[in-house]
């Protein structure tokens, strides 16, 4: 099991300072304060400090802590910014690519930065892959859950024929101005459930070289499908199975719930798969402060084939 962090090169993303269950954070030229139930420790700052660089804090709502509104809340206004801005991702190697950024009524803002390492995993693996394939065919890659989409994007810098799927309609057009802001092209855009797509996907014997999977621990497809990880997660992974190539293909997960650990994660890829599984990586994503304090936010595993 690994631990890895984002590059040093990501000058447009810092993690500032952590504590009493927040971070500050730099994104650009934002600075913004959001709720971080994983930072027990105390701030290494004073608190005046952190009021003094912060552009917005968010002001947790009545809902918070409880299941579909742990997140909600408002954002609490400290100097000017806009509602919306860019950042840019990329170093001398490696995906580069731009992500519009956006205050939201549930603390998220478009990106979450602990993926770069996940970024960076698909376009090598991509890359990797179009050697292995016949000249002119693009790896196809299926981008599941896919949020804003900045996977879908490190996949198309590496020359993947991209799916970019997700179960809400306003999101999926956050990924396709992402995308155009990017200079990229052609990604396929599709708002499902992700365990119906992929079910259909499937039964027609459609199959991908590449599947990255970041669900939620619970949601909602776009005809009021339910989904829990828990009790999904398994019969998810099963699917994947199905529609993965045999050979020359990867796949990606990533879990951000917590009681799940990369030993749990592998063990649930490995017998979902059917113990197909020649390659396989897991380890945590996080994030470092100033200080050197390590806020771990998601578990992954990798699999190659």
């Amino acid at each position: 099991m690994s631990i890895q962090y984002p590059g040093d090169f990501w000058k447009d993303y810092e993690l500032i300072d952590s504590g009493q269950g927040e971070k500050l954070e730099r994104f650009g030229a934002c600075c913004l304060i959001r709720p971080e139930p994983k930072a027990l420790w105390d701030k290494t700052l004073p608190e005046s400090k952190w009021e003094s660089m912060a552009h917005t804090r968010f002001k947790p709502g009545a809902g918070f802590g409880k299941a579909g509104k742990e997140d909600s809340g408002t954002w609490e206004r400290l100097k000017k910014m806009d509602d919306q801005w860019y950042i840019g991702y990329g170093g001398a190697q490696g995906p580069r690519f731009n992500l519009r950024l956006g205050l939201t009524s549930f603390k998220h803002v478009g990106v979450f930065p602990e993926q770069a390492p996940n970024w960076e995993y698909i376009y090598s693996s991509v890359k990797e892959l179009s050697g292995t394939l016949p000249k002119g065919t693009a790896p196809k890659v299926l981008n599941l859950f896919a949020y804003t989409g900045a996977a879908s994007l490190a996949a198309k810098a590496a020359g993947a024929d991209v799916t970019h799927l997700d179960s809400v309609r306003q999101v999926v057009t956050w990924a396709k101005a992402n995308m155009e802001r990017s200079g990229l092209s052609d990604i396929r855009w599709v708002v499902e459930d992700a365990l119906k797509f992929a079910k259909r996907e499937a039964r027609r014997g459609n199959r991908y070289n590449g599947i990255i999977l970041d669900p939620p621990a619970y949601g909602h497809g776009p005809d009021g499908e339910k989904w829990k990880l828990d009790q999904c997660l398994f019969d998810m992974l099963k699917c994947v199975g199905e529609i993965l190539e045999p050979e020359h293909a990867f796949m990606v997960l990533n879990l951000y719930s917590n009681g799940y650990s990369p030993l749990l994660g592998e063990t649930t890829v490995r017998e979902a798969l059917g113990g197909a599984v020649p390659e396989m990586e897991s380890g945590e994503l996080a994030l470092r402060d100033r200080f050197g304090k390590a806020l771990p936010l998601s578990i992954y595993v990798r699999v190659k084939r």
